[in-house]
C-alpha cells in the first residue's frame, strides 16, 4: 500500500484538496463531473510506484470548497486556471496531465494555454466534440426550472441511474458504496448549486474544440470502447486533430481507469516519461 498526503491548496482564491503519492516525475489526475479524486482509487497505487501522483479535488467538487456561483466562475477555463494555481503552488515544474471527460477538457484547455507547463498529455474519454443529452440528462439545463430539479429533485436513485446507463458498460457490476459516496458529497446544498453551475458552462464544448489544434504537449488519447457518452469516434477525431496523438482503445464504458485499471495503467505507463 503506497503512503499518501492529503494537502489543502489555495488556488484561484478557493481552497482545493489534493491527494499525492509516490515520487518521480509528477503526474496529475484530473477527474469528471459529479465525482471527486476516488474515480482513481485503483490507479494510483501503481502509478505511485513510478511517479509523484497528484489527484485533486476540482473546486465545488469532493473535500475541495464549493463556493457560491457569484464568488467563482465555475466552467472549464477556471480549472484549467485553478490546476495551474496548484502546480505552481507546489513547485511542481512541468507535469503531465491526466484528464478524464470533464477533466480531459480542463486539460485540452491548459495545455494549449500553459504549453510550458505540460510534459505530456493523456486525454480519456474527454469532453470536447458537442453530444447529445438524453432527455434525463436535458432536464437540469431547462429555463426555469432547471435549477430546482437539479438542486432538489434529483436523487440517489437518479444519480445511480445515471452511472449505470451513462458512465459504466452494460452488464459491469456497479461499485455502488463509490457511487453513493459521491452522491453523498454531491447532495448538500453548496455542492450541487456548484455541479449545476459547471454543468451549465460546461455544455458549450466549442472553446474547446478551438483549443485541441493548439497542443503540442505529446499526447496519448484513450477511450472506452463502449462509451455511451462519448462514442469511440470521437476519440480517433481528437487523435487526428493533435499532432503526432497516439490513440488507444480499451474494452470499457465512459471510465476505462475505473473498468479496467490494469489495462488502463500499462497503456498510460508505456506512454508517460521514464522515472
Amino acid at each position: 500500500m503506497v503512503d499518501r498526503i492529503t494537502r489543502d491548496v489555495t488556488a484561484r482564491g478557493i481552497r482545493m484538496r489534493v491527494v499525492e503519492a509516490g515520487s518521480g516525475p509528477p503526474v496529475v489526475l484530473i477527474h469528471d463531473f459529479l465525482v471527486n479524486h476516488l474515480e482513481f482509487e485503483n490507479v494510483l497505487p501503481p502509478l505511485a510506484a513510478r511517479y509523484r501522483v497528484l489527484a485533486p479535488d476540482l473546486p465545488g467538487f469532493g473535500e475541495s470548497e464549493k463556493p457560491s456561483p457569484a464568488r467563482y466562475a465555475y466552467g472549464i477555463e477556471s480549472f484549467a486556471e485553478a490546476l495551474v494555481d496548484m502546480i505552481a503552488g507546489l513547485e511542481l515544474g512541468r507535469v503531465s496531465l491526466v484528464g478524464h471527460s470533464l477533466g480531459g477538457a480542463a486539460a485540452i484547455t491548459l495545455a494549449a494555454e500553459h504549453p510550458e507547463l505540460v510534459e505530456r498529455l493523456v486525454l480519456v474519454d474527454a469532453m470536447s466534440y458537442p453530444f447529445l443529452l438524453d432527455f434525463r440528462s436535458r432536464l437540469p439545463l431547462l429555463p426555469f426550472l432547471g435549477g430546482f430539479i437539479f438542486k432538489q429533485m434529483y436523487g440517489r436513485g437518479g444519480f445511480r441511474r445515471h452511472f449505470r446507463d451513462n458512465v459504466f458498460s452494460p452488464g459491469f457490476p456497479l461499485p455502488l458504496d463509490k457511487i453513493d459516496h459521491y452522491y453523498d458529497q454531491f447532495n448538500t446544498p453548496a455542492a450541487r448549486e456548484s455541479a449545476h453551475a459547471v454543468l451549465q458552462a460546461s455544455r458549450d464544448t466549442r472553446p474547446v474544440v478551438a483549443r485541441i489544434p493548439r497542443i503540442t504537449a505529446p499526447t496519448l488519447v484513450v477511450w472506452g470502447r463502449s462509451d455511451r457518452m462519448f462514442p469511440a469516434s470521437f476519440g480517433q477525431r481528437l487523435a487526428r486533430e493533435i499532432a503526432g496523438a497516439r490513440f488507444d482503445v480499451l474494452d470499457a464504458g465512459h471510465s476505462p481507469n475505473e473498468e479496467c485499471p490494469d489495462a488502463f495503467v500499462h497503456a498510460v505507463s508505456r506512454f508517460l516519461p521514464r522515472p
